[in-house]
């Protein structure tokens, strides 16, 4: 169990890494273009993205690793 949570998090940090070497210009205009969204858009946006993160650890745990 701790293992997978570490493999997990190791996993997200190579995906965080790769986009900041790929890709530091796109990276620099997102930081920006979110700097400029009110507060409570960036509170939506980030409850999106986690939304969207469970349901992708679900379907992968339910559909592909059974």
């Amino acid at each position: 169990m701790i293992g997978t949570i570490v493999l997990a998090i190791g996993f997200v940090l190579i995906i965080e890494g790769l986009a900041y070497v790929l890709a530091p210009s796109i990276i620099e205009e997102l930081l920006k273009a979110l700097s400029q969204l009110s507060l409570a858009k960036r509170r939506q946006f980030g409850f999106l993205v986690l939304a969207l993160g469970v349901a992708i650890a679900v379907f992968a745990y339910n559909f592909l690793l059974v």
